[in-house]
Order: C-alpha cells, then sequence, then structure tokens
C-alpha cells in the first residue's frame, strides 16, 4: 500500500501536536510552582525592607547591607531529588526539598543578624520549621551564618498556599569569606592545603 507525502506530513504534524501537548502539560504545572516560589520571595523580602526601613529611622543606620534571592532552577533540583532519593515529583519537591526558594539577608554588624531574625521571626504569619546558627557554631571549614528554614503563606486570586524559604543572614565579612571559600573550592591551581592557610588568615583577620 503507497502512501502519499501529504499522509506522512499529517502523521508527523500529529506526533509533533501530541509532543508538544504532553510537553506542555507537564511544564506548565512546574512553572507554577516556580511562580509560587517567587511569590513568597517577594514576601519574605518584603518583610526585611521594611524591617530596615523601620530600624533604620529608629538607629540612624541600616541594619541591612543588601538582599539577593534565587529559585533553584530545575537541574539544581532534579540532582538534589537524585542525591536524596526522592522522588522526581512536584509534591516531592514541596515535600522534601527546603531550599527552593533562597533570600540571603547580608548585614554590616551580627548584632544586626540576631535582632532583624528576632523581629523576622516573631511576625505572626512566619513559621519557624529549622533553624541552625552557623554564627555560634561555625563549621569546620570556617562557613558562618545563621540559617533559618520557614514557612510563609501566599495569597493567590482564589487560594492560600503555604510556601517553604530558606532564609540566610550574615555580615559582609561572613559574605565575602563564604564567596572566596566557593572560588578556592574550585580554583584548579591551588593546593588544597593552601586555599585552606589563605581561608584561615581571612577568618582570623590577617590579611
Amino acid at each position: 500500500m503507497a502512501f502519499s507525502l501529504d499522509y506522512f506530513k499529517n502523521q508527523i504534524q500529529k506526533l509533533e501536536d501530541k509532543f508538544f501537548g504532553d510537553f506542555q502539560k507537564r511544564v506548565e504545572p512546574a512553572q507554577r510552582l516556580m511562580s509560587y516560589y517567587r511569590c513568597a520571595l517577594m514576601e519574605v523580602e518584603t518583610k526585611f525592607k521594611v524591617l530596615n526601613e523601620e530600624l533604620s529611622f529608629l538607629h540612624e543606620r541600616n541594619p541591612i547591607d543588601n538582599i539577593r534571592t534565587r529559585v533553584k532552577d530545575f537541574e539544581s533540583i532534579r540532582k538534589k531529588l537524585r542525591q536524596r532519593r526522592f522522588p522526581l515529583t512536584l509534591d516531592s519537591i514541596e515535600q522534601n526539598l527546603h531550599d527552593v526558594a533562597g533570600i540571603r539577608v547580608i548585614c554590616p554588624f551580627v548584632d544586626d543578624i540576631y535582632v532583624l531574625a528576632d523581629c523576622f521571626l516573631r511576625q505572626d504569619d512566619i513559621t519557624l520549621l529549622e533553624k541552625k546558627d552557623y554564627i555560634a557554631r561555625p563549621k569546620e571549614n570556617g562557613y558562618r551564618s545563621l540559617h533559618l528554614i520557614i514557612e510563609i503563606p501566599i495569597f493567590l486570586h482564589n487560594e492560600k498556599r503555604n510556601m517553604k524559604v530558606e532564609v540566610q543572614l550574615r555580615t559582609i565579612a561572613m559574605d565575602f569569606w563564604a564567596n572566596l571559600e566557593h572560588r578556592l573550592r574550585y580554583k584548579k591551581d591551588i593546593s588544597a592545603e593552601a586555599a585552606k592557610k589563605l581561608l584561615g588568615r581571612v577568618h582570623t583577620n590577617k590579611m
């Protein structure tokens, strides 16, 4: 039985339509979830900006130097789920990953970190899920920062959703050290021992 060229074109078109239809069904819910995480970051960032405004008026200086936010990309999320042997589903992302949405608050001084964290956590729509104080108890490599995993509601047009956000608070010096440590870790022309000594000098302010 002979088939015309138009027949093959129609079959290819049907396959393409099916592929993109299935692709859209899979992608749209994932994109929607990422937009929810971005909304949660907007809520958290606004809270810190309000605190910065109020505290700067009360104390005549800003307790926040800058704020950075990010949402993990799908590849990073996939790798983390696989490493932890969690299912590769949207429900699994929400249930098992607490750092898909992250905000980093950089402060001039250590006291600013604890004042801001206390004010932030006392707000009645913030639920603290986990706290790790790497300032009081630094990591072995010298890393210092205050980490908070919180849950915050976002109000959509037809529902309220509770979203998880990782909050990191650190000083300008701590942020510099963390960035330097990250760069040295992947630098090829410096030994691990030399990198460790350099970081130790930064940590003890001997540079």
